[in-house]
């Protein structure tokens, strides 16, 4: 029936007949397509299809309402009041309250997925809507004039009012259409190449130098083709070497590099690689899958899954805890395929000391110190170096380059560096000789799978794997040693490794790039960070799979917001590896999001200038923390170069830019208890040139306090008296003496090189054409853009 018949046949009916003809009207002249319920109290026609079901309720504070604008004064005025009569906005108004406040209209408005917390917001847009607007669509200017006259009933606004719910959370219209695509129970699924054939799946289990990894290496160099599976650069470029030093050609791709051993530019029959960039499409006779027990990361553990489930291999060699064998079992029974156990047991013996160290001075050559913080790392190098020994360092932050260097230097016999002070990173990746770990604490800051941060005694898992470093198979030392610093951390120690590992109870998936577009097709004006809120919240997972945490991703999606990118390309950026707490790594992402949108090529000349190459050695602790940025920035441009090739066109020459500066870096970490000796020295020196009641006044200074006050503790040395009356007048150089924290020949030495320094950097400030900071930089260049 067309509108204007429509129309004529409304004029000419009575009032009274208009009621009971009201419905069909309405669904002639209205656009919304979905079911009118009748007044309340009588059964609706068609059964709701969008109520939701058996499904989790969903979490709507995740829903974020969009704008719906009045509408302004038509071209072709306002049809309704010509129809019946103008609207008057006062008596509309308390039809929208009454509508508000019945029990019913909030009954059935959860039914259409609408709790308490978005029917009142639809409300408030609703009503907004209606009283601002200059005219109303016909439909709704009808039903509110028949309300007004008791023609209607106040229920018919329903229909009207989930309109335009849907209009503002658009969610509700296709919530089904989400859960199916968010639907992550049958991962074996997503690879058809996989399933497509029969693979031999074989479980190498055991301790930290059992030999497990070994002997799947061996089998993956025998093969005809092979692809190694590491959870490390470093891992990925030592298999990359040995096979290639065997006569086995193999290519080398991680997400900042590919090396391709054929000249001729042919993918060679071996790849090494770092788990997240395995392929899962290419068909080889034998992959290993090394430390399979990450499935559990609650960052990476999609990698792990991805790679079991995935791998595109006739044998399959999983290396790993015995905590993984049951849900590695459990996953691929599920595919149809067994899992062969080999177990192994550990080569070299190891042995948990009755007596911690308790002073640095008990130190032995082939020592590893393991801290769990930079400050911890600064602060024990800084005291080995007050006693006349030379220690290695190495912490996750580092280079790789610069980890290889100083764990060279270290298993150097010649090389007078006998200690090491490092993280957990040691706890992979780099061989070396240690013939005694000790913990420097047991406390570890860690991350769990909701993104809140943690901090708990180490888990038997990684206790093991940082001891187990000690005596290996290949150094030096036949048998390993492993105690703590502090003698109350000892028995927490062994009751640590005593426990049994927890078997692992679940693997980690990650949404899809295909499955973020297709949820954005569904809510087209959804910001990405909160349509990853929204996929995880909508996703279903068997109890053997859980969602990663994505705060790094929605963070860069945060970040990038504004830019005005694809939705690929922003998956993209938000899936580069960045570290969220070095400020200038962010706004590095974030300038090359912004050149990316404006079509203008990241240039190696474009990027000198952003970094402000060329850069100096490090003077202090500071320096050396930049530099490690930078060299973050540069891994940030190589791994885009490798997504966006014609935009970040130079990765050879950022290759070679990024070696220089890795050589810088490990020049200052060489120093790095010289750049702690500035540092502090230049801490001190400020301190000694304020005032007694305003260093008492410093915020900084009871935490500083308290730090070094543990340290005193932690080495051995007597902690201070309390203060007595006038000590405040003492200052804090006198106090560290009086300590035994420092001795009156360092503190000269320290004031000397301080204003040695000094001196040095105000020369270098009068140098025209230098920059006012003078510690990192060179030279000044024109600013990026």
């Amino acid at each position: 029936m067309s509108f204007p018949r429509c129309a004529l046949l409304w004029a000419r009916l009575p009032a009274g007949r208009r009621a009971g003809h009201r419905a069909a009207v309405c669904s002639a002249l209205r656009a919304h397509p979905g079911p009118v319920p009748g007044p309340l109290g009588r059964t609706p026609a068609v059964a709701s299809s969008s109520a939701s079901g058996g499904s989790k309720a969903p979490n709507t504070s995740l829903f974020v309402p969009l704008s719906v604008k009045p509408q302004g004064p038509s071209a072709d005025g306002d049809v309704g009041a010509e129809l019946t009569r103008p609207l008057d906005k006062n008596e509309v108004k308390k039809i929208l309250d009454q509508f508000y406040k019945r029990k019913e209209i909030q009954k059935l408005g959860a039914d259409y997925g609408l709790d308490a917390r978005l029917f009142h917001q639809a409300f408030i847009s609703f009503r907004n809507y209606i009283l601002q607007s200059h005219s109303l669509d016909v439909d709704i200017h009808i039903i509110l004039n028949d309300i007004c006259f008791s023609a209607a009933h106040v229920d018919d606004l329903f229909p009207f009012f989930l309109r335009h719910a849907k209009q503002i959370f658009p969610v509700l219209e296709c919530k089904e259409d989400l859960r199916k695509i968010s639907d992550l129970r049958i991962p074996p699924n997503w690879y058809p190449e996989a399933r497509a054939i029969q693979r031999k799946i074989i479980f190498h289990s055991g301790p930290t130098n059992s030999g497990k990894t070994y002997h799947a290496i061996q089998k993956y160099l025998s093969a005809k083709s092979g692809v190694y599976c590491g959870p490390l650069k470093l891992l990925a470029h030592e298999i990359f070497e040995k096979s290639n030093a065997e006569g086995v050609p193999c290519d080398l791709v991680t997400g900042e590099e590919r090396v391709s051993i054929e000249t001729n530019g042919k993918q060679a029959t071996h790849v090494a690689c770092t788990v997240e960039m395995s392929s899962v499409t290419t068909p080889y006779e034998v992959a290993v899958i090394d430390e399979i027990q990450m499935i559990k990361d609650p960052a990476r553990g999609w990698a792990w899954t991805r790679a079991l489930l995935g791998l595109c291999a006739e044998e399959v060699h999983l290396c790993g805890e015995a905590a993984a064998i049951d849900l590695v079992t459990e996953l691929l029974y599920t595919t149809g395929e067994e899992v062969e156990v080999r177990n192994y047991t550990r080569l070299t013996p190891i042995s948990v000391l009755d007596h911690a160290l308790e002073s640095l001075d008990n130190l032995r050559p082939g020592d590893c110190i393991v801290c769990f913080s930079k400050n911890d790392i600064y602060s024990v190098s800084r005291q080995i170096e007050i006693r006349g020994l030379e220690s290695a360092v190495i912490y996750g932050s580092l280079p790789p380059g610069t980890k290889l260097a100083q764990a060279k230097k270290f298993n150097d016999p010649d090389d007078p560096c006998k200690i090491l002070v490092a993280t957990d990173a040691i706890g992979m990746g780099l061989n070396l000789n240690i013939r005694r770990i000790i913990f420097y604490s047991l406390i570890k800051p860690s991350i769990n799978e909701k993104g809140e941060k943690e901090i708990e005694p180490i888990t038997t898992s990684q206790a093991l794997q940082i001891a187990g470093r000690a005596g290996r198979f290949s150094s030096k030392y036949k048998e390993g040693e492993v105690t703590t610093m502090n003698r109350e951390d000892l028995r927490l120690l062994k009751e640590i490794l005593n426990k049994p590992v927890e078997p692992i109870q679940a693997a980690g998936l990650h949404p899809t790039a295909e499955q973020i577009e297709m949820f954005a097709y569904h809510l087209p004006d959804t910001t990405l960070s909160n349509l990853i809120d929204i996929f995880v919240d909508f996703s279903q997972v068997d109890g053997q799979y859980f969602v990663c945490n994505l705060d790094d991703f929605k963070f860069s999606a945060e970040l990038i917001q504004h830019i005005p990118l694809s939705l690929r390309v922003r998956y993209v950026f938000c899936t580069a590896p960045i570290n969220k707490k070095q400020p200038f790594v962010c706004s590095s992402l974030l300038q090359f999001a912004r050149q990316y949108s404006r079509n203008e090529p990241l240039t190696f000349a474009w990027l000198r200038r952003y970094i402000k190459w060329p850069l100096n050695p490090p003077n202090n602790i500071k320096d050396l923390m930049d530099l490690e940025a930078v060299h973050d920035v540069l891994d940030l441009y190589l791994w885009l170069s490798y997504r966006f090739i014609d935009m970040f066109p130079d990765a050879n020459l950022v290759r070679d830019l990024q070696k220089e500066l890795d050589g810088i870096i490990q020049e200052g970490v060489h120093n790095i208890t010289k750049l702690i000796k500035i540092s502090e020295a230049q801490r001190l020196l400020h301190l000694e040139n304020m005032p007694a009641d305003s260093r008492s006044r410093s915020p900084g200074t009871s935490k500083s306090q308290a730090r070094r006050m543990r340290g005193t503790k932690t080495l051995g040395f007597k902690a201070a008296e309390p203060p007595r009356p006038g000590a405040e007048e003492k200052s804090l150089a006198s106090r560290l003496v009086q300590q035994g924290l420092l001795t009156a020949d360092m503190l000269r030495q320290l004031e000397k090189e301080w204003l040695t320094q000094r001196t040095e950097h105000g020369k270098d400030k009068a140098e025209p054409g230098t920059t006012s900071k003078g510690s990192r930089r060179k030279k000044k260049e024109p600013d990026s853009d």
